[in-house]
């Protein structure tokens, strides 16, 4: 007996291999704009005492407290950390690295929201210490605390609506029907959780509701509005002419991906210290 085609399965097959493109891809951008935004760790390996040592330092904290920076290192290794707020003229003050169970470590002060300090380590004997990073200086961002309430759902809707974007680019690219209901699912997580929930979060953690065009150029809030204003078009489109529209989903799927690889809280916002008394000093 000859093999057939079970053509009521086709559908429901190519239905689940684009589902399965659209999550890894989804991933995968999330994943890369996790990785290299400016909030994610400053990762380095240095030899300390001529043993390699892995460094994690922290470039975002909350501002209830001040952020920790902590070295796994030799007992007989020492070390000062420098910092200064940023961008400011100041003078780097040093803050001596204190031994605790193999660990050396010391904590920066606390700043008000959208506030930032510059620091760097220098790592062993004077005259042979390792700086690290070997040139220029980390740089933290301070941040409000943000209610988990507000913040999960925000997550959570921008999460979907990239997904459900490439979800819908990929049925428009093969001009599978029913696509044009995941654009609409799209537009509408980004408007839950960009338009309404993220002005939110923006407020709680940087004090501003929104801070990109037409009042500045804060790139996650523009990304924001760039992704909406595609999918947006997009659905209106669709409303009179859902062929036509099929070009405008795929290219609003590119533009979400493409404004994904740009790295998260690039250019955030950033507190005025000229209107603030000078750095403290010991």
């Amino acid at each position: 007996m000859e093999p057939t085609l079970d053509v009521a399965r086709a559908p429901a097959l190519s239905g689940r291999v684009l589902w399965t493109a659209a999550v890894v891809i989804t991933l995968a951008a999330a994943v890369w704009q996790r990785r290299t935004g400016p909030s994610y760790p400053y990762h380095t390996t240095v030899v300390l005492g001529g043993q390699p040592s892995r460094l994690a330092l922290p470039r975002s904290q909350v501002t209830t407290s001040g952020a920790p920076v902590t070295v796994a290192a030799p007992a007989a290794v020492q070390g000062t950390l420098y910092w200064r707020r940023y961008p400011t003229p100041d003078a780097f003050a040093p803050l001596p690295l204190r031994e605790a169970g193999g660990t050396l470590g010391t904590v920066l002060p606390a700043e008000p929201a959208a506030g930032k300090v510059q620091y760097y380590l220098e790592l062993g004997p004077p005259g042979a210490a390792v700086r690290v990073p070997r040139a220029g200086a980390v740089v933290l961002r301070y941040r409000g605390p943000v209610p988990a309430a507000i913040l999960l759902p925000h997550i959570l809707l921008m999460f979907l609506g990239l997904l459900f974007g490439t979800r819908a680019g990929l049925g428009a690219l093969v001009n599978e029907r029913g696509h044009h209901k995941l654009a609409l699912h799209t537009l509408a997580a980004y408007t839950l959780g960009g338009l309404c929930l993220g002005p939110i979060v923006q407020k709680f953690a940087f004090g501003a509701y929104w801070t990109g065009v037409p009042f500045g150029w804060d790139l996650t809030d523009n990304k924001t509005l760039l992704m909406w204003i595609g999918w947006a078009i997009a659905a209106l489109v669709l409303a009179f002419h859902r062929q036509a529209a099929r070009r405008l989903v795929l290219l609003a799927a590119v533009v979400t991906l493409v404004v994904y690889v740009v790295p998260h809280s690039a250019q955030g916002s950033e507190l005025d210290y000229s209107t603030l008394p000078a750095q403290p000093r010991d």
